[in-house]
């Protein structure tokens, strides 16, 4: 973009914006008013830049009224797609909506109160905790050698020392030996505090737990 250009955008076209995008211009989810001129800015200056490059001559007024019809039917300068369920398009024109997960649920048949965020809770473990300890335990066993590999599946298996040794044709005083490696070895390996990390409960839940004691605390006193 020539100085030229951007003297006319900076002076002429973003104040006409300024002025329209906040009265003319749906906000949708997240979005506000600055965040939208800041938007409707950056299309500006690539309608501005583009018209340029052609040698095409038009007045800021041009580029401010393209732009804000841009704006208008749901393009972003971060992209205009109308497949994405979270795009502005999308949801403009009605093939989405977004909700908030601290909107109340109407739960007065089991004479409690809920959010979003409550319905699509579960107590099951964090995904995201799983998958690092499937991480960390493939690359444990890496280490170990084939009789170790072995002797971990058949406890895994819940077969006690005797069975595993029988299967592996080892004396049992030889699994309790490798048992007792073993332990070590994780101890090594994943920390001493590895009893107590795998108990801990996810930080993402605090929240909801907070939420949860209060509603019960209330619908308490109520009772």
């Amino acid at each position: 973009m020539s100085p030229q250009a951007g003297w006319i955008l900076q002076e002429e076209v973003v104040p006409r914006l300024r002025s329209a995008i906040p009265r003319n211009v749906r906000q949708i989810g997240y979005e506000d008013a600055d965040e939208l001129v800041q938007d409707s800015i950056c299309i500006a200056a690539k309608l501005l830049d583009n018209c340029e490059r052609a040698n095409k001559k038009v007045t800021a007024g041009n580029i401010a009224y393209y732009t804000i019809l841009h704006m208008k039917s749901g393009r972003r300068s971060h992209g205009s797609s109308n497949a994405d369920a979270l795009g502005t398009g999308t949801q403009l024109h009605g093939r989405s909506t977004t909700t908030s997960l601290d909107e109340p649920v109407d739960g007065a048949e089991l004479g409690e109160e809920f959010s979003v965020s409550d319905v699509f809770s579960t107590d099951d473990e964090d995904p995201g905790q799983k998958a690092a300890r499937k991480i960390d335990w493939a690359v444990f066993m890496a280490s170990l050698s084939d009789r170790e590999k072995s002797v971990v599946e058949g406890l895994l298996m819940g077969l006690n020392g005797s069975e595993v040794g029988r299967a592996l044709g080892i004396d049992p005083s030889s699994i309790r030996y490798f048992k007792q490696r073993l332990a070590m070895k994780i101890l090594e390996h994943f920390g001493h505090d590895i009893l107590a990390e795998i108990r801990r409960m996810p930080g993402w839940k605090n929240s909801l737990n907070c939420n949860r004691e209060k509603l019960a605390c209330r619908n308490h006193r109520r009772n």
